[in-house]
């Protein structure tokens, strides 16, 4: 299991160097800065934009920046926009919901886990990782 896809893995990347930047970057700039294929990354910051986290511009002196301050983009949200809802437990068995789902003591166990690492995902921000990078 993945807690983190290649795409939000490198969305947050991104989103780590351009809070640290002093000017808005291209695709160009971060793809040969982060070593990431620069048609992938184009698509992560183009998704980025359309949920208000970048704000991008076109030009001579364009690119992205962002759209909102680095300490309320919150690892949950960068992880919503690429992969939805947070979920452990989906509790399907063969495509169909489990029969046994409502009274399941494994569920309650994986719900409180869940929990718990939506409410640390919601604490980690942008600014809080880009203090940890020199």
């Amino acid at each position: 299991m993945n807690l983190l896809t290649r795409r939000a893995d490198y969305a947050v990347k991104a989103l780590i160097k351009v809070a640290k930047a002093e000017r808005p970057l291209s695709a160009a700039e971060l793809a040969a800065e982060l070593s990431m294929p620069k048609a992938f990354l184009r698509g992560i910051l183009q998704s980025l934009a359309s949920k208000r986290i970048l704000d991008s511009s076109k030009g001579p002196s364009g690119g992205f920046s962002l759209a909102i301050p680095a300490r309320r983009i919150t690892l949950a949200s960068v992880i919503r926009v690429f992969q939805g809802d947070i979920s452990f437990n989906e509790c399907m068995f063969k495509k169909k919901i489990c029969p046994d789902r409502a009274a399941c003591p494994l569920r309650k166990e994986l719900l409180d886990i869940e929990r718990s690492v939506l409410q640390r995902f919601e604490a980690i921000t942008i600014a809080s990782l880009s203090r940890r990078i020199k």
